[in-house]
């Protein structure tokens, strides 16, 4: 596997540790997390069959995003996978970070989902 950068290399490691510890299931899918400078990607994804269930991103017209790589676009991002899983009939999930620290864009949008109904 190729890596662009020291910093990438070591996320990607700490993603690795993460994933060991966690996997999604049908009733609590694994909500992962990625972001770049200028944007934002989450979905949730059932490990036991490898289905991605439900996806929201900064990128496109659908959030009507100025800017998909600031906090009010991690928030709109949290809010709108929130909505979605809860149109498919999912209220937990486990978070994946993907080896981010919790803090900044990570943690709006995991607040911007808990405040949409999910619970993790």
């Amino acid at each position: 596997m190729e890596h662009r950068s020291d910093k990438d290399w070591k996320r990607t490691r700490s993603h690795y540790r993460i994933r060991k510890r966690l996997s999604g299931r049908g009733t609590r899918p694994r909500l992962v997390v990625f972001r770049s400078l200028s944007h934002i990607y989450v979905q949730a994804v059932d490990d036991e069959t490898g289905k991605t269930l439900a996806a929201a991103s900064s990128v496109g017209k659908t959030l009507g995003l100025k800017n998909g790589g600031n906090l009010d676009a991690a928030k709109a991002v949290g809010k709108e996978i929130a909505r979605r899983l809860q149109e498919n009939g999912h209220q937990e999930v486990v978070f994946d970070r993907g080896g981010y620290r919790y803090h900044g864009r990570i943690k709006v949008l995991a607040d911007a989902a808990r405040e949409g109904g999910l619970k993790f």
